[in-house]
Formats: C-alpha cells, structure tokens, sequence
C-alpha cells in the first residue's frame, strides 16, 4: 500500500484526536507551572534546556506518543557511590519501555541505587560494577513480576530496553540492552566539523550478527528468529534479543496461562531466550571528544547518527535536545506525507501511529572539567518526562 493511501486513511481515524497545540504552556507534566530547574512542557514534549554536570553542561528532550509514555530517562551528577572519597562523576540513563511503562519506571528508580551499591563495595566505577547493577535490577524486576503474577500476570509481558553512560575520571563507561543508542561528537578540522561515532552494541533482529548469535545460541530451535511482515523479531514476537524484564521469554513459568495467548510460545524453553546482559564499551575520553547523544530509536528511526551530530555541531547548546526531537518529528511526518503543525495536533496514542516515544539527552564534554576531581561539586538529579530533581540536602 503505498504511503499516501496509509496516511489518507489515518488521517480519516486521528482527524477527531486533533486538539488545539497547546506546545508553550510551561505547565509540567502532571500539572501546575514548572520552572525550567525541573524542566517544562509544551503539550507531549518535555524539555530541560540546559543544564550543568559536574563534566560540563546538558540538554533534554521527551516528546510522548504512546497513551502512557514508555520511555524513562535520569541524569544523576556528583557522587557515585556513599563513600566520601568518591567515585564522582556523570550518570546518563535512557530506558525505552515496551508493553506498558513498568519496567522502565523500575528500572528509572532502581538501576542508579544498584550502580551506587556496587560502586561503594568496589570503591569504584568499572565493567564489573556496572555489570552486576544490571542483573540485580533484572533479579529485582523477576522478583517482582513473581509477586505479582497472579494478580497481574501482563507484568511478564513488559520489559525495557537499557541505555547507561557513565563519565569518572576521564574514562567513559557505556552499557547497552536492547536497541537504544549513543553517539559520540568528534571534533575535525581545528573543531570545525564533527565525526559521528556509535559507542555502543545494539540488540536487535534487524542485525544479522544479533540474528546469528540467536541461532548458535538456539541450535535446536529452527524458530528462534522469524522473518514477520518484512522485521525479524525473535520467536516471532519481540525486536530485541536483549531487556530488562519481559520475563515471559525468560522463564517458562511465566509463559504460561493467565498470559495473553499472543505471548504464549506453544513448545516449552529450557533456557532463557532472551538475555539481560549488557554490552560494555569503554573509552578514554579526548580533548577532541565534544558531546555524546543518548537517544532511544524513536530518535534514530528518523535521523542517521551523523546527521543527528550535524545539528549538534552547528546549533547552540540551549534547547539542542529539543532541536533534535524536532528534526525527527519532521522526517516522521514528510514520510507520512503530512505538515509538521498538523503532527503536532495528534493526541497521545493515536500518535504512536506515526513516531514512538522518543528521549534524548545531549551530553557537553568540558575538557577542564573531565579529569578534574569533582568531589566538591554538589548532586544534581534530574528525570526525563516531569521528575522533580534533587539537590544535596534538599
């Protein structure tokens, strides 16, 4: 069916959904004026201009299309652990829920803590470290999803993709489940232009080294990845090999009634299919290293890493994230062969049609700052999407 059939007849389902834009009320979401410490709203999006880390400065985007927003973002700055000696440094998270927004909001309010915990019981920032936050946030979330089965056994069917950045001591920590993405800016030319680079291993069925791994994994199951409407998805069902969550493909016991049948494999599994482990990268940074992008793939369904770069490299700091967001909204709506100003007037869930939920967190490297010891500097909290940011002692 070609496009413009498609956007005709959803133009003739989202016509009654249009409301008035109400992008530039500064109301946040949840109600009652914000200021911009919390960050602020125009309609779907959520936005925090700029503001400072311990490493330099930042910049947020939220825009919403699913009825209950999935995506769940956080940048945590200043002590890493509860030791007074350090670690300090710069926390970035991107969760891109999926079946709901549980596994996201648990792993926004769990994954940090579990980072702290072991960063406190090695005294420092490492793979290690990062590695055993992501299990115990996975046994967290089964847990969960354990007590809860009974009473609300969809639980099994939620996960979340994980995207984490960390920046201590001149060393850039990045650790990814799933299909979300992040980007290094590298200057070129006396700073003139900038270089696009992907830091971290995505997790999806589209790759056919992510397909492969599956299948020698899998040796016994001729089903493992199925070829779907034209997308690989693994058993038929889900994009990504690996989540937080989603427990229905990672123990059988969950795969079973009362479950939806649509998530109910037929044949029972003897090991889990879908796995919890990140991908771990780490990367001494550069005087060259200028900004990183953390971005769930509802950004980079839309924008190529280097052009996404591009926007940064050319634009100032302030509102860059929401310069990104609406790049994106305006390639989605000229592949529907619609206006942008008409996009922006689809409600929630209806929008779902034409983006995903999409976060974004732009990162600025100060070099002076990077090696520098930030113990004096004070915490800084910030959520994706309306959380009330803390500061130390407040």
């Amino acid at each position: 069916m070609c496009n413009s059939m498609v956007t005709s007849d959803l133009m003739k389902m989202v016509k009654p959904c249009w409301k008035p834009s109400v992008e530039g009320d500064g109301t946040r979401w949840g109600g009652g004026r914000g200021s911009d410490g919390n960050g602020r709203v125009d309609g779907l999006l959520w936005y925090k201009d700029l503001g400072q880390h311990v490493n330099g400065e930042f910049s947020m985007a939220v825009i919403q299309a699913n009825n209950l927003l999935e995506d769940q973002s956080q940048l945590e700055s200043g002590p890493l652990s509860s030791l007074n000696s350090g670690p300090y440094g710069t926390f970035i998270g991107v969760y891109d829920g999926h079946g709901g927004p549980e596994t996201s909001r648990f792993v926004n309010d769990h994954l940090f803590c579990n980072i702290k915990r072991f960063a406190t019981e090695h005294r420092e920032i490492s793979a290690n470290v990062i590695r055993k936050a992501f299990s115990a946030t996975e046994e967290d979330f089964l847990s969960l999803v354990k007590k809860q089965w009974l009473t609300k056994p969809q639980i099994a069917s939620v996960g979340s993709c994980c995207l984490v950045g960390i920046i201590c001591d001149g060393m850039l920590y990045i650790a990814n489940v799933g299909d979300s993405r992040a980007v290094l800016g590298k200057a070129e030319r006396s700073f003139r232009e900038a270089t696009a680079i992907q830091l971290s291993t995505e997790h999806n069925a589209s790759i056919e080294s992510v397909r492969e791994e599956l299948r020698s994994m899998h040796p016994n199951d001729p089903r493992i990845v199925v070829l779907k409407h034209n997308v690989w998805r693994v058993k038929g069902i889900i994009q990504i090999s690996r989540s937080i969550g989603d427990a229905y493909l990672k123990k059988e016991e969950f795969n079973r009634e009362p479950l939806l049948s649509r998530f109910r494999l037929p044949e029972p599994f003897l090991k889990p299919i879908l796995s919890s482990e990140p991908s771990i990268s780490v990367h001494k940074l550069q005087p060259e290293d200028q900004f990183l992008i953390f971005a769930s793939d509802g950004l980079w369904e839309h924008l190529s890493n280097q052009e996404a770069v591009d926007i940064v490299h050319n634009s100032p700091r302030s509102r860059v994230a929401r310069k990104l967001v609406k790049a994106a909204l305006q390639e989605a709506a000229k592949k529907r062969e619609m206006r942008y100003s008409d996009l922006k007037k689809i409600d929630r869930g209806v929008r779902r049609h034409f983006h995903d939920d999409i976060t974004v967190v732009v990162v600025f490297l100060d070099p002076l700052l990077i090696n520098k010891s930030s113990a004096r500097a004070s915490s800084f909290s910030i959520r994706g999407g309306g959380g009330v940011p803390t500061a130390a002692g407040s």
